[in-house]
């Protein structure tokens, strides 16, 4: 295939003709020296650059973590080029710089990105090596190892939907296969049929951990567990291992099944460029020199007589090197201009709902959860690229049946029974969703996604702002207290996903808003965040229809009008609030604004401090703990500019700084109802 067009629009110098071939296929008789002679040229090219780069580093002219293929060359090169760039995925790992120049882009433009200068394909924003192409399939790495396999997951099967017969590749270390990820997404690839080879790079440490004190036992042995086959192969053994390589490639491609490969490498160098080695024998040390199969197999080719070949190439590529990191070493730094509008990927690609039919059916009374139901319903059933995934959802319906029926419509290519893997199934999203679909996940208790934090936070939510890629998905939390679940399935967490930038957040209070932000949600193209009180699934029953000013869930909406205070709130406390409001203009006489957010990120406080420039008085009602809760975010934002506005102290009402307790008369100490509202609203106007 042809080279990828540069991100970046710099005048580097031209690519040698020799680097435009990036395709390898092995053929049943085995490797020939022309395909030895293909997978040296890239293995040499990325030698060279690599050492090019810890020569930089070395002249503190690079910064950050700057890690080296060195030793991992024969396997990561012959991955690359055996791959169909048009249509597989794929991460690299620190150690995958020969996959990176084979993938895409000009080499200048992986240089910029170890510069972190202006040319960089991530403007600066991500770190040396976790950079990706997510335009071509490449994921991008974080530095939580293993997180990348389940991307790799996602991307693939959004691949095979598509009618791509591609198939996903997934590197990782020895120290990166102790991660948890790492079982959940092997797991997931065998039950899901998902056709992805797991590579592990074993160089022997994890840093400077030693493997005995990683596992026991082999890697290799794992596949069997997760019943899919296993290879253990030797990285300085390049020639047998080509036909290996092609092989596993081909069986994956045409079976569908995953497989895992277990690959003994050498690491020449540190960890990375600060790393001393002096944890390492040197004996062993110069055992890795000894079998560098860069050397050898150069040594090979030149013994069978292309030693003229080898030095042309080999001069061009060095030339090409020097050449092109001494432009790039001109290029100018980056500039912060623009950094906080890139945290949010424009949406741009709205959903041309159906209108319904005005009939009774459409118009019926539901619950908060029907109402849900229906919006994923209607979603399923207009938007090809969706996709509804979580525990129990299929055939069962949901703890709260909130997926009921969605199964036995859309059958099970698009509602999807997950085993018990949160953080995997975030990540198997992420990748879904970067390659063009818009899934939906249910966690089955808001609680139960801190499991998958990092994918959501450290990963999905900031995946625009590190590579420019979209990942328009909607993350599902039911939430709340008020039913006696007990600490684990019953907390509000929006606080904690909130401080974290890149994700949105809605959390509606009516049937008719849940519909509606559901659509909302579902046609932004960042990840969504989407909290449902469990109390309100069947507390409340609205008319619902289709709006179509669905998108005003976005700004606050006004509940009840007045002039002597402007409390916000959202959730269920929207309705205890309301009651306890309802008292305080029985009995005071006393009118209150009532704002309820719905939309927590992006935040639009425009109305609200209007209304409180008016009322001089605030009040903020969550059911979130006070303690580093949302409230006092509320408040602050508020305040810093207004304070001059109010009469009297913000006040905030909340939950009780503790673990949710089990047992109902404790929870409804714990918790605000409409009596703690209203004891703490009195106390609070008494004070003045």
């Amino acid at each position: 295939m042809s080279m990828t067009t540069a991100r970046s629009q710099v005048a580097y110098p031209e690519t040698p003709e020799i680097l435009h071939e990036r395709d390898l296929r092995v053929t049943d008789s085995g490797a020939t020296d022309e395909d030895l002679l293909l997978a040296w040229r890239w293995m040499t090219y990325s030698r060279f650059t690599d050492n090019r780069i810890f020569e930089l580093y070395r002249q503190g002219k690079m910064k950050g973590t700057v890690t080296v293929s060195d030793g991992n060359e024969g396997l990561v090169a012959p991955i690359a080029l055996m791959m169909d760039k048009a249509i597989d995925c794929v991460s690299w790992t620190h150690r995958g710089m020969p996959g990176h120049l084979v993938w895409s882009d000009h080499l200048g433009d992986h240089v910029s990105q170890f510069l972190g200068n202006s040319a960089s394909p991530t403007k600066g924003r991500e770190g040396n090596a976790h950079h990706g192409d997510p335009a071509n399939r490449s994921f991008p790495m974080i530095s939580h190892l293993g997180k990348m396999s389940s991307n790799v997951l996602g991307g693939t099967d959004s691949q095979r939907r598509k009618g791509h017969n591609a198939i996903g590749v997934t590197f990782f270390g020895d120290g990166g296969s102790s991660t948890g990820e790492i079982h959940e997404s092997m797991n997931l690839a065998s039950v899901l049929d998902l056709p992805v080879i797991f590579i592990v790079e074993n160089n022997q440490y994890a840093y400077s951990t030693p493997l005995h004190e990683q596992y026991a036992g082999k890697l290799v042995d794992r596949a069997a567990g997760y019943g899919m086959k296993g290879i253990e192969l030797e990285v300085a053994n390049i020639e047998e291992n080509l036909k290996i390589f092609q092989d596993a490639i081909d069986e994956t491609r045409e079976t569908g099944r995953p497989m895992l490969i277990e690959v003994h490498t050498l690491r020449l160098l540190g960890h990375a460029g600060y790393d001393t080695l002096d944890y390492i024998d040197p004996e062993l040390s110069q055992k890795w020199l000894d079998e560098d199969c860069l050397k050898n197999l150069r040594e090979r080719l030149v013994a069978d007589g292309h030693g003229d070949r080898v030095e042309a190439e080999e001069a061009t590529l060095k030339s090409f090197v020097t050449e092109t990191v001494n432009e790039a070493l001109k290029l100018p730094m980056c500039q912060p201009e623009g950094l906080i509008d890139d945290v949010y990927a424009p949406s741009t690609t709205p959903v041309d709902w159906k209108p319904e039919a005005e009939t009774e059916t459409e118009t019926e009374t539901v619950t908060f959860a029907q109402a849900i139901n229906r919006a994923l319903a209607k979603i399923l059933a207009e938007s090809p690229e969706s996709l509804v995934m979580g525990q129990d959802i299929a055939d069962y319906g949901g703890p709260f049946k909130v997926t009921k029926s969605l199964f036995n419509t859309h059958g099970r290519s698009r509602v999807i029974n997950m085993p018990i893997c949160e953080s995997a199934m975030v990540g198997y999203a992420t990748g879904q969703a970067v390659n063009g679909h818009r899934p939906i996940v249910e966690f089955q208790f808001a609680d139960f996604a801190t499991d998958a934090t990092t994918q959501i936070t450290l990963n999905a939510g900031t995946y625009h702002f590190r590579s420019g890629a979209k990942a328009p998905m909607i993350l599902r939390f039911p939430c709340g207290g008020g039913l006696t679940f007990g600490s684990f399935h019953s907390q509000d967490l929006e606080a904690l996903y909130l401080h974290i930038p890149g994700t949105k957040l809605l959390y509606p209070s009516t049937p008719q808003d849940a519909y509606d932000a559901l659509l909302a949600a579902y046609e932004d193209d960042n990840p969504v965040l989407f909290f449902e009180h469990k109390n309100l699934y069947n507390l409340l029953k609205a008319p619902v229809s289709f709006n179509p000013n669905y998108r005003d869930v976005w700004q606050p909406s006004l509940r009840r009008q007045g002039d002597y205070a402007t409390v916000v709130t959202y959730g269920e406390m929207t309705l205890w609030a309301n009651d306890a409001l309802d008292y305080l203009s029985e009995e005071y006489e006393l009118e209150c604004d009532l704002f309820d957010l719905r939309a927590l990120a992006p935040l639009n406080l425009d109305r609200i401090r209007q209304s409180v420039a008016r009322t001089g008085r605030l009040v903020v009602i969550h059911e979130s703990r006070s303690n580093v809760g949302f409230g006092a975010e509320l408040v602050a934002r508020i305040t810093e500019e207004q304070f001059f506005d109010l009469e009297a102290p913000p006040l905030r009402i909340a939950s009780k700084n503790m673990p949710v307790p089990f047992a109902a008369e404790l929870e409804a100490d714990y918790r605000p109802d409409k009596n703690s509202i209203l004891n703490a609203l009195v106390d609070w106007i008494e004070a003045e």
